[in-house]
């Protein structure tokens, strides 16, 4: 016999982040490198590489983006 799941009573909180900051952290992780900046402003390692890879996506003309 399987126990019901019980519903989880905490959400999950994300942060928002304007554009400037998006900018300015890969700005100082071009110099410092990514783990060091996620690190020094409280990020999970992977946001800033998905920012990189959105900004990079975005620079590039629209039919590049689909491949």
């Amino acid at each position: 016999m399987m126990k019901p799941k019980k519903e989880s009573t905490t959400s999950v909180v994300r942060n928002k982040y304007t554009v400037q900051f998006k900018e300015q952290a890969l700005v100082r992780a071009e110099c410092d490198g990514i783990p060091k900046e996620a690190q020094d402003l409280g990020l999970a390692e992977s946001i800033p590489y998905s920012w990189r890879s959105k900004r990079r996506q975005a620079s590039q003309p629209f039919e590049e983006q689909k491949l």
